[in-house]
């Protein structure tokens, strides 16, 4: 079956010699919007490797950070598809988390000043994989052509002031997502300077998370009639950010309610999403 992910996180951990001393009969429930662009198959393959890792006895069932690696291998390298590691760290680890992927992973905790969310399912069906892989081999076609005028242009370090010129004279669609791309960073990274300072600006946080919409759907082209819809509606009832979520092109959008989450859910609801109030929780665990 294509992409069972149950299976290849069994087959991933034989391979690694875990031996797994039985076969269950197993119940898997939960909330979180499917293909939606909301981590649901992320969560659900650290959830299930943390099992088969406690049932099996195993060490690594107490090591959030390795769990993490294995929902990587077992969703993502074993089907050679283009996602990344955020999804499985966000999901092992929980909390608010820095990720840096230089050529040694960083992860880092952060303190939680966050209130809740509204997570807001458009119901429009996306495809992921086909997003996302576009969308890479553009930029990456894109950092190539740059680095053979400059080669020492980084995705990670090199300010856009530095390159815009060189950008300007790449092809249409790989300039305008490695653009988009480069200002996504920034905005994240100034996201990320917020939560070290002793008082959290929520309504900047909020800015920030509008303003990286707007550079998602202005730029990487993810957004739909019904997300912008959805957006306005959040911020018109009194969110103070809202964007598209995952990679885009329906799915859900998250919109930072700070306070409002019940009048900005009825009236996410009136434009036919299925909306959840969330708040940021623990990462995963076994309960009694």
């Amino acid at each position: 079956k294509e992409r069972d992910y149950l299976k290849s996180s069994i087959n991933l951990l034989k391979r690694k010699g875990i031996n797994l001393p039985a076969g269950w009969d197993c119940l898997i429930q939960g909330t979180v919007p499917i293909n939606a662009g909301s981590a649901s198959s992320s969560a659900l393959v650290v959830a299930w490797i943390k099992f088969l890792l406690e049932t099996a006895k195993d060490d690594r069932a107490k090591k959030a950070d390795e769990i993490a690696e294995l929902g990587f291998l077992a969703e993502v390298a074993e089907f050679k598809e283009p996602g990344g590691k955020m999804d499985h760290y966000a999901s092992s680890l929980g909390g608010v988390v820095s990720i840096n992927f230089d050529e040694k992973l960083k992860v880092r905790k952060l303190k939680n000043p966050l209130k809740e969310f509204v997570l807001a399912d458009s119901l429009q069906k996306k495809d992921t994989t086909g997003m996302l892989g576009y969308i890479k081999n553009h930029v990456l076609q894109g950092v190539a052509n740059l680095r053979k005028k400059r080669g020492g242009f980084s995705l990670k370090n090199s300010p856009i002031q530095e390159v815009e010129d060189e950008i300007e004279k790449l092809s249409p669609g790989a300039r305008r997502l490695l653009k988009g791309t480069l200002l996504t960073r920034d905005l994240a990274a100034e996201g990320e300077t917020l939560f070290g300072s002793d008082v959290f600006d929520h309504a900047r946080f909020g800015d920030l998370l509008t303003s990286q919409h707007e550079v998602l759907r202005d730029y990487l082209c993810i957004s739909t009639p019904k997300i912008e819809q959805m957006i306005e509606t959040a911020l018109k009832a009194g969110a103070l950010g809202a964007k598209t979520n995952g990679s885009g092109g329906g799915g859900c959008i998250f919109a930072y309610a700070c306070g409002k989450a019940e009048s900005i859910a009825e009236a996410l609801e009136k434009t036919g999403a299925k909306v959840y109030i969330v708040h940021i929780d623990d990462g995963v665990r076994k309960e009694n």
